[in-house]
């Protein structure tokens, strides 16, 4: 509601607590340069809210009526050696929740199935530092969306370079270098405004584009 306010939401009733059973399993493992990490995690949500729409001009907020289901795994490789640093990471996620009609089960909007990141880095202390940074978000639900039903995957890239001389500093940081914009596929305005206010779909992409920035700093005092 914080994109659209509560001027359209009827006032809360009969609401239950959201309760949660949660679960996880973390093993790791070092050696020398090279350290994993396995991370397995599930969680069971009764009680989870819901808007539901009551009129073309109306909502309420109610409880999901049975479980949200939350499995998933994330792994993570790290390599570091000699001023260099490669981190490698993977999460797989499996949520689902009842449908809103009663029938079945459905994934959980705006959650995707299948994120990853690739981050590259060299430092020197007192000469200055590189690196690159490579993040793909898979797939996702969507719901309320006249556009699509199912997000597009995308990939987001980044490079940001440091370099020292004596006590100045100059850096470049670049964000998105592909321009990756949900709006280069579909409008975010939607036809008609929504029953609970909301003028706009949900992001399930980048809305900035590409983002460039730099600076300078300086170092002050003797260390």
């Amino acid at each position: 509601m914080a994109a659209a306010g509560l001027s359209r939401l009827e006032p809360l009733r009969d609401l239950e607590a959201e309760t949660a059973q949660t679960a996880s399993l973390d093993l790791g493992y070092a050696d020398g340069p090279w350290e994993a990490n396995l991370t397995l995690f599930g969680a069971d949500i009764e009680n989870a809210t819901r808007l539901r729409e009551i009129a073309t001009d109306r909502v309420e907020l109610v409880n999901i009526d049975g479980t949200t289901r939350v499995r998933g795994t994330e792994i993570l490789l790290r390599f570091k050696q000699d001023g260099f640093t490669v981190t490698g990471s993977y999460v797989f996620v499996d949520a689902t929740e009842p449908e809103p009609s009663g029938n079945g089960r459905r994934e959980v909007p705006l959650t995707p199935k299948h994120t990853a990141g690739l981050v590259g880095m060299w430092e020197e202390h007192g000469k200055g530092r590189i690196g690159i940074e490579a993040y793909y978000t898979g797939e996702q639900a969507l719901e309320d969306n006249p556009y699509r039903t199912r997000s597009r995957p995308y990939l987001h890239l980044g490079v940001l370079g440091e370099i020292t001389i004596g006590k100045i500093s100059l850096f470049a940081n670049a964000e998105n270098l592909l321009d990756v914009r949900q709006t280069k596929y579909d409008p975010l305005l939607l036809p008609q405004r929504a029953a609970s206010g909301q003028w706009t779909v949900d992001a399930w992409a980048p809305l900035e584009g590409f983002i460039l920035n730099g600076g300078i700093r300086l170092r002050f005092g003797g260390h």
